[in-house]
C-alpha cells in the first residue's frame, strides 16, 4: 500500500539561494516531485532547485501569496501535498517515514510537529514548538486564500471539520526564517503591512488578518499598535461567534508583560487559562505576572504546575521549557528572592539538569554559590 501513496512537494520561492538546497536534500526520500514556483529569482536558486530534479514554474508576482502558491498546486500529481517554504528543512527521519504514515491515513489533512528556531540557535530547547497542517490530500478542492498569511480553505472542503491536531504525526519540520540570520527587515515588514492592509479592506476578511498585522508590528517592535490589531482580532472571532484561537492571548500577554503593563496583564489572565487550561504557557506568564509583582510565594506553585502539564501538547505554541526549565529558573529567582538561598540552588540545579547550557540558570548559580 505504501507504495501507491504519491507525494508532492510544492513551494513558492525568490532569491533562495542560501538555503533551498538544505530544504530540498532534506525531502529527497519523502516525496514524489517537486513543484517549484519561482516569482522572480535573480540568483542560482532556479539552478539549484533544478539540481534536485524540481519542476520550476515562472510566475509573475502579483502580489498575493495564495495565487502564487495555487498555481503550483494546479500542477501537482500527487496523492497528498506537503507545502514548505525555503527556509525550512524536514527531519531526516521523518522523511523516511512520511509515506508509511501517510498509507494508512482515514483523514484530509494531517497535522506536523514545526519546530520555530530563534535568534542565533538552532538548538530545540530554545525553539518554539507547534502542530500544523502542512499535509493534505490533493485532488479534493484543498487551495490557499489572502493575498499574505495564506491558509487552506478548510471550511470550503470541509464544512463539519473538527481540529484533529492532536494526533499529529511523528513528523518533524524545523523552521530557520525566525533566526538572526534570516530575521524579517523593516522593508519586509512594511510590504506585508501594505498586503494585509488590502485584505482588511474586504468585508468578509478572516480574523486572522488582524491577527497578522499584530505580529507584523510586533516584530517591528512597535507593541502598543500591535496590541490593538489584537484586541480587534478577538472581538472580530467572539463575533463570529468562535473562541479566539489560543494563539492570540499568548502574543497578548506577550505583549502587555514587554510593556510593563503587569497590572492589566494580572486582570485578564485567568480568564485566558480557563478557555485553555492545558496551554501552558498562558500559565508560565502567570507565573511571571505574580513574580514580577513581587508575590514570590503565590508564584512558585504557578511555576511547580507548569511542570506538571509539561510541554508535549504542541496543539498549542508552546515555547520549550515553559514547562521544564524555564519554570525551574523563576522557582529558583523566587526563591532566591524570599531568602531561601539553598531551596534556590536546587532549583537553578533542576533547570541545568534539563538544559545543561541553560545560561540563566548558570549564572545565577555562580553568583549564588561564588557568594557562599
Amino acid at each position: 500500500m505504501m507504495d501507491t501513496v504519491k507525494v508532492s512537494l510544492c513551494m513558492i520561492v525568490k532569491n533562495e539561494e542560501n538555503c533551498i538546497a538544505r530544504c530540498l536534500s532534506s525531502v529527497q526520500d519523502a516525496v514524489d516531485e517537486i513543484i517549484v514556483v519561482d516569482t522572480g529569482s535573480s540568483d542560482r536558486t532556479v539552478d539549484i532547485c533544478q539540481a534536485y530534479g524540481a519542476q520550476v514554474l515562472a510566475y509573475e508576482w502579483n502580489d498575493h501569496f495564495a495565487e502564487a502558491r495555487n498555481y503550483g498546486l494546479q500542477r501537482a500529481k500527487g496523492d497528498w501535498i506537503l507545502w514548505m517554504d525555503a527556509d525550512e528543512e524536514l527531519d531526516r527521519q521523518s522523511a523516511s517515514q512520511l509515506k508509511s504514515l501517510l498509507a494508512g491515513q482515514k483523514e484530509s489533512i494531517c497535522w506536523i510537529h514545526l519546530i520555530n528556531f530563534i535568534g542565533d540557535s538552532s538548538d530545540e530547547n530554545d525553539a518554539f514548538h507547534i502542530s500544523h497542517s502542512r499535509l493534505f490530500r490533493n485532488h479534493i478542492g484543498f487551495t490557499f486564500k489572502n493575498a499574505i498569511h495564506e491558509m487552506l480553505n478548510l471550511e470550503e472542503v470541509l464544512p463539519h471539520f473538527t481540529d484533529s491536531r492532536q494526533q499529529t504525526l511523528p513528523v518533524k519540520m524545523y523552521h530557520y526564517g525566525y533566526m538572526d540570520e534570516y530575521v524579517e527587515t523593516k522593508k519586509k515588514s512594511e510590504r506585508n503591512i501594505r498586503l494585509l492592509e488590502i485584505e482588511l479592506k474586504k468585508e468578509d476578511h478572516h480574523p486572522w488578518i488582524k491577527y497578522h498585522m499584530a505580529t507584523e508590528y510586533y516584530r517591528m517592535k512597535d507593541y502598543v499598535k500591535s496590541f490593538e490589531y489584537l484586541n480587534l482580532a478577538i472581538v472580530h472571532f467572539l463575533q463570529k461567534e468562535t473562541a479566539p484561537p489560543s494563539l492570540l492571548y499568548k502574543l497578548k500577554y506577550s505583549i502587555l508583560i514587554t510593556l510593563g503593563s503587569v497590572d492589566g496583564a494580572w486582570q485578564g489572565i485567568d480568564r485566558a487559562i480557563q478557555m485553555y487550561p492545558d496551554y501552558v504557557d498562558l500559565h508560565f506568564y502567570k507565573g511571571v505576572i505574580y513574580f514580577l509583582k513581587e508575590w514570590y510565594d503565590e508564584a512558585i506553585p504557578i511555576f511547580e504546575h507548569c511542570i506538571e502539564l509539561g510541554e508535549q501538547n504542541i496543539k498549542h505554541l508552546t515555547l520549550k521549557g515553559v514547562g521544564s526549565f524555564h519554570s525551574w529558573y523563576y522557582i529558583g529567582l523566587c526563591q532566591e528572592n524570599s531568602g531561601h538561598s539553598e531551596r534556590a540552588v536546587q532549583a537553578f540545579e533542576q533547570a541545568i539538569q534539563i538544559f545543561p547550557d541553560y545560561t540563566p540558570a548558570l549564572e545565577r548559580l555562580e553568583v549564588m554559590i561564588g557568594s557562599q
